[in-house]
């Protein structure tokens, strides 16, 4: 069984990061817009048999928001 993988959308000094392990970051200006692009990545993934979780950071760096999308 595959391991998940994980999408973290964090801030950065001046916008919003999308990152995944085997993928360059996407930089965004504005929080909504990198969590819609990092929830469109995960189906994509999703849909070629990987799990994957989208975990969203605040600009304090905590952890507030999570979503599965399962390997379809």
């Amino acid at each position: 069984m595959n391991a998940q993988r994980i999408i973290w959308v964090s801030p950065l000094a001046e916008g919003w990061a999308v990152r995944c392990a085997g993928i360059e970051p996407l930089v965004f200006r504005s929080g909504g817009r990198a969590e819609a692009q990092a929830k469109r990545l995960a189906v994509v993934l999703a849909k070629l048999g990987r799990a994957v979780q989208v975990r969203i950071l605040d600009r304090a760096r905590n952890l507030v928001g999570t979503e599965i999308f399962p390997a379809s």
